[in-house]
C-alpha cells in the first residue's frame, strides 16, 4: 500500500496593514482630486472671474497623494514587510493619482483655452493621453524590473518617477492659477503645464536614472551642514507657507528633474554626499 504524497502548502498572500493603508490613502486622494476636477465650473462669471477653488482643492489632494506615496514604501521597508501585493497595489494607486488625475487636470485647465482644441477637442484628449500612457508604461516597467531583481527596487529609478512628475505638473498649475488670481498677465506662459506634461511623458519612459533616496530614514546618518540646511528649510516652510507652496515646490520638483541630467557628471564622492548612498544596496536593473 503506497503512502499518499503530501501536497505542498498553498502560498499565502501577504497583505500588510499599515503600508497598504497609506497606499489606500494615496488612491483616495487621487479619486477626490478627479471628483473635484469634474465638479469644477470653469466658465467665467459676469464679472469675468473664474472660481478656481475646486481646482485648487484637487491640486492639494494630488500633492497630498505624493506624501502618502513617499511614506508607504518607507514604512514597508522599515518594518521589513515589502510584498508583491504592496508593489502592485501601489502602482494601481499611482496610475490614478499621478497618471489619470494630472492628465485630466491639464486637459481641463490648460488645453481648453487653446483655440485649435476648442474646434477639435480630440487633439487635447490625445495630448493628455500621452502622459497617461507613458506613466502606465513607466509603472509596468518598474514592476517588471523589480521582479527580475528579486527586490522592491534598488537605489535608482529608471526614468523620472511618476509621483514626481505629478508633483511638478500640479505645483506648476497651482502657480499659474495663483498668478492669474493676482491679475498678472502670463501670456503664453499659461500653457507651460501642458508643455511640461508632454516633456515629462518622455522623461518617464527614458533611461535617465534618478536616486530613490531610500537610504534616508530614521537610522541614516548625515553631516552637520545638512542638518542646518534641513532645519532652515523647515523654518522657511513654517514662516513662508504661501510662497513655499506656490514657488518653492515647482523649483524643488524641477531641481530633481534636472538632477538626473547632472548626476552622471558628478564624482562618486559628491553623489554619495547628496544621496546618502549605501554601497551594499543594489541598483534598479537596466
Amino acid at each position: 500500500m503506497t503512502t499518499p504524497t503530501p501536497h505542498p502548502p498553498e502560498p499565502k498572500l501577504k497583505i500588510y496593514f499599515l503600508p497598504n493603508l497609506l497606499t489606500a490613502g494615496n488612491l483616495f486622494c487621487g479619486f477626490v482630486a478627479l471628483t473635484k476636477i469634474v465638479e469644477a465650473d470653469l466658465m467665467p462669471s459676469a464679472e469675468g472671474i473664474i472660481n478656481w477653488s475646486p481646482i485648487n482643492f484637487a491640486l492639494g489632494f494630488i500633492l497630498l497623494a505624493c506624501i502618502f506615496d513617499l511614506f508607504d514604501g518607507r514604512v514597508a521597508r522599515m518594518g521589513g514587510v515589502e510584498s508583491p501585493f504592496g508593489r502592485e497595489f501601489d502602482s494601481l494607486a499611482d496610475l490614478v493619482s499621478f497618471g489619470v488625475a494630472p492628465a485630466f487636470l491639464v486637459h481641463r485647465v490648460v488645453l481648453r483655452d487653446v483655440v485649435l482644441f476648442q474646434n477639435h477637442p480630440e487633439y487635447g484628449w490625445f495630448i493628455a493621453s500621452i502622459y497617461l500612457l507613458c506613466g502606465a508604461f513607466r509603472l509596468a516597467r518598474f514592476n517588471c524590473l523589480a521582479t527580475m531583481a528579486g527586490t522592491g527596487g534598488g537605489k535608482e529609478f529608471l526614468g523620472y518617477p511618476i509621483p514626481s512628475a505629478a508633483g511638478l505638473v500640479a505645483s506648476l498649475t497651482l502657480l499659474v492659477i495663483h498668478l492669474n488670481e493676482k491679475e498678472k498677465t502670463l501670456g503664453p506662459w499659461k500653457f507651460l503645464p501642458a508643455v511640461v506634461l508632454v516633456f515629462l511623458s518622455a522623461m518617464m519612459v527614458s533611461t535617465v536614472k534618478y536616486p530613490t533616496f531610500k537610504s534616508l530614514g530614521l537610522r541614516s546618518t548625515t553631516t552637520f551642514l545638512k542638518v542646518i540646511v534641513a532645519a532652515l528649510f523647515l523654518g522657511c516652510l513654517i514662516v513662508l507657507r504661501e510662497k513655499i507652496l506656490y514657488y518653492v515646490l515647482p523649483l524643488f520638483f524641477t531641481g530633481y528633474l534636472l538632477y538626473g541630467f547632472v548626476r552622471p557628471r558628478l564624482s562618486r564622492a559628491w553623489r554619495h554626499e547628496i544621496e546618502e548612498e549605501d554601497d551594499d544596496e543594489p541598483s534598479e536593473p537596466t
